[in-house]
């Protein structure tokens, strides 16, 4: 085999990353003594680069007698791509040659990966000394770095030099743009782009999609999938997926719906944001369809993600039957599964009332990350486990994670559920002068039930008058019920108007007034406030419930005896009336006797 023949084969490795059938060409090279002709030298050496083998190029790079511009562009541009920016920038200070724009693109991603600034107008400045500033590969480069560093202007006068702008440097200007959140102006170079002549590809409207989210405006996103429709764009999992992202930021799950049905070759990607956007929707029987047939279809493999958000699902509808069959199949299918995957059991079954299994899911977690703690807290403080939610709070702290808001949420809750007011009140406090979290509506929302149920009640009703939030009809409505509960009617009044002010189509002031005055036997005042219920024309929502028998959830609703079985119910509530009237007579004749 002669130097022509061997430089061919190595480029064709390089080219499909075949590493094991470049090393055996590496191999003959040796052997055949060619490895010392630099030509082979930079065939080998790209191969290396392009399969991401940086340590093996190095060797090979180190070990030539004679190196060239092609040389130094393979192993700085193989560094680059490989995420080794330090030697990359180290081997172009090192340079004797004049350097190409290959080298100088290669050069400038790496400074804008590192973030640096200087080093990055340094070689800007270099590159224009040689004339290589204009030519588009090195100009994109450019652009890309300044809009990483904010440096918006900057990257417009690069664009204003560039001889030939292509699509991909008006790809990295929208891009720019939007990550720099000014949608405007990336709508402007999109549609100059569109007045030169150059048509969007795939990547263009994955910069574009940002756009309407950012700016949420619908009208822009519906124009963008016409245009992807019209170049035929939109049944490429790529631009299709995107479509359906879009769309689900809107919850408008039919457009979501249609946007994946045009998808030809669907990707876990399309399946998975079809599942997000009906948990979006709060459609999560529609979820649980989703996933159960693309079990059966098997196009695609089902990843984590797949998993969190059909558990998800699982856990909104407190599924435990299901939820429990979804991890089944978990453990039967996969070794080991991702943090995110875990999280989502652990709420499936404290929400589901299963205290244990969520405990037992977060020891057995390979490893753990904030949101993990967090879920853990929430969940021993809503089983009214206080002491227990605070104990994995410490241990949180002594494993070095910080916490943030959810975290003091979950506290707030804890301690209100079990009591501990003056914890309570001592975290509150941390939170703002430790940690530096700012109480956010939740937080004091928590705070207020806390003080409110504990019966401090002109403690919460002086915090409401200090903070902001307390004039949210929230606040005020869990004090409001708080009163109700221990008998004041005094702040009960007050916030009662309050409340009629700030929601005046809501029923809930009238009846916690009406129930508050019930309680202590105001009958006249009970009156009155039915009254002025009645005469403002508001209905109370009736309340429901969700059962799950066999699989399938049931829903019941107040006043609404509307359901397939409502005779066979009946007869079962008349034997049970009858059953404990029966029982009760037995055990009053034992009592006389």
């Amino acid at each position: 085999m002669n130097v022509e023949g061997l430089g061919s084969l190595l480029h064709q490795c390089s080219k499909i990353k075949a590493s094991r059938r470049g090393m055996c060409l590496h191999a003959l090279a040796i052997t055949s003594g060619m490895h010392s002709d630099t030509i082979i030298s930079n065939h080998v050496l790209n191969m290396y680069a392009k399969c991401g083998n940086i340590s093996l190029a190095r060797r090979v790079f180190d070990g030539m007698p004679e190196r060239s511009l092609v040389s130094y562009s393979a192993m700085i541009s193989g560094c680059s791509q490989a995420g080794d920016h330090g030697m990359a920038l180290g081997l172009f200070s090192q340079m004797g040659f004049a350097p190409n724009e290959y080298v100088y693109a290669s050069a400038i991603s790496s400074c804008a990966s590192l973030e640096a600034l200087l080093q990055g107008q340094q070689i800007h400045a270099h590159s224009l000394k040689s004339g290589y500033a204009p030519v588009s590969f090195v100009a994109n480069s450019l652009i890309s770095l300044y809009m990483k560093l904010g440096l918006c202007d900057d990257a417009e006068l690069v664009y204003d030099c560039v001889t030939e702008p292509n699509t991909v440097t008006y790809n990295t200007l929208i891009a720019g743009f939007v990550e720099n959140h000014q949608t405007r102006k990336g709508f402007e170079v999109f549609k100059l782009m569109h007045e030169q002549g150059l048509l969007p590809d795939r990547f263009t409207f994955v910069v574009l999609s940002g756009i309407p989210l950012e700016s949420k405006n619908l009208q822009k996103g519906m124009a963008y999938h016409c245009l992807a429709t019209k170049l035929q764009l939109d049944s490429c999992a790529f631009v299709g997926n995107l479509i359906m992202t879009m769309y689900s930021k809107f919850n408008l799950f039919d457009s979501v719906e249609r946007a994946f049905r045009v998808i030809e070759d669907k990707d876990s990607i399309s399946w998975n944001t079809l599942m997000t956007a009906s948990n979006q929707c709060l459609d999560y029987k529609k979820s649980l369809r989703i996933f159960k047939q693309l079990k059966v279809e098997c196009t695609v493999l089902l990843d984590d993600f797949s998993y969190t958000s059909v558990i998800t699902a699982c856990a909104e509808l407190a599924s435990l039957h299901q939820g429990k069959q979804i991890h089944a199949h978990l453990i039967r299918t996969k070794l080991s599964w991702d943090v995110g995957v875990g999280n989502a059991l652990i709420n499936l079954y404290a929400k589901c009332g299963s205290l244990e299994y969520a405990c037992r899911v977060f020891w057995r977690m390979l490893s753990w990350n904030l949101v993990s703690w967090n879920t853990m807290i929430a969940v021993y403080g809503n089983h009214g486990l206080g002491e227990k939610a605070l104990e994995i709070f410490e241990q949180m702290l002594a494993m070095g994670v910080r916490p943030d808001s959810v975290t003091f949420v979950g506290l707030l809750i804890a301690c209100n559920h079990a009591g501990l007011v003056d914890k309570g009140l001592a975290y509150f406090n941390i939170m703002i002068e430790q940690y530096g979290v700012s109480p956010d509506l939740e937080h004091f929302s928590c705070l207020i039930d806390m003080l409110g149920r504990s019966g401090r009640l002109y403690e919460a009703e002086e915090l409401i008058s200090e903070y902001d939030f307390g004039h949210d009809p929230v606040i005020s409505g869990s004090l409001l019920a708080a009163c109700r509960l221990h008998g004041n009617v005094d702040i009960a009044e007050r916030l009662a108007k309050r409340l009629l002010k700030l929601q005046p189509l809501s029923t809930s002031p009238y009846v916690l007034l009406s129930n508050l005055y019930a309680s202590g036997r105001a009958w006249g005042d009970v009156a009155e406030a039915r009254k002025l219920l009645k005469v403002s024309g508001l209905k109370k929502e009736p309340g429901h419930s969700l059962i799950e028998a066999n699989g399938t959830l049931r829903k019941f609703t107040m006043g609404n005896f509307s359901h397939a079985q409502e005779d066979e119910m009946k007869d079962l509530l008349r034997n049970l009336d009858w059953a404990m009237g029966d029982s009760y007579s037995c055990q009053t004749n034992i009592f006389v006797s």
